[in-house]
């Protein structure tokens, strides 16, 4: 089923590109920093964000194959608008040296097991957690938002050498994180892509 593409989200677009050239980007690559950006209406993403286009068609062809989505919130959630995704924070406890966040990760990797693709948008600490675990991602999108462990958390994400989307800044959320996956579900692979 093919996505309709409202005027205005067709004229945001057309805008962003007027003001950014995202021309140099590789597709996927283009993709997340484009839809990023318009989520955020901040520019400055096109140099924070971190990835790399093998892995992001790696991971495309993992989504669309129907590997899992787990996300840290259901704000993340909300704004991944076309696939179903697994959150498991309302079941969670925290406890000694451990958040709700990071028990959520546990529990959901307990469920999904290995190479689902895990959408992180509000707590580093679940961007920690999910860290320690053996879950052979198919990606990593990493972007908690904060003053106090997100930009720590993203760049230990960096340094673990797994298939991430991350940005170097103190900035991220719900809302890019869930448009960082949007951009892999809604962008068709030409042949001339696959690689």
């Amino acid at each position: 089923m093919n996505r309709v593409v409202h005027p205005i989200e067709q004229e945001s677009f057309r805008r962003l590109r007027a003001r950014l050239d995202t021309s140099h980007f590789p597709p996927l690559t283009r993709a997340v920093v484009e839809r990023v950006v318009h989520s955020s209406a901040d520019l400055d993403y096109a140099s924070d964000l971190v990835m790399d286009e093998g892995e992001l068609a790696r991971a495309h062809t993992a989504l669309h194959a129907g590997a899992p989505v787990v996300v840290d919130v259901e704000m993340v959630a909300a704004g991944i608008t076309r696939r179903e995704t697994v959150c498991r924070l309302k079941d969670a406890e925290s406890g000694p040296g451990l958040t709700r966040s990071a028990h959520a990760m546990r529990l959901a990797y307990e469920q999904v097991g290995p190479g689902a693709l895990w959408v992180i948008g509000c707590a580093p600490t679940a961007l920690e957690e999910l860290l320690t675990l053996d879950a052979s991602p198919a990606l990593v999108i990493g972007l908690p938002v904060g003053f106090v462990g997100a930009a720590e958390s993203k760049a230990a994400l960096r340094e673990s050498g797994l298939p991430a989307v991350s940005n170097v800044s103190e900035k991220g959320g719900s809302a890019v994180a869930a448009a960082a996956l949007n951009a892999l579900l809604y962008h068709t692979v030409s042949p001339e892509e696959n690689l």
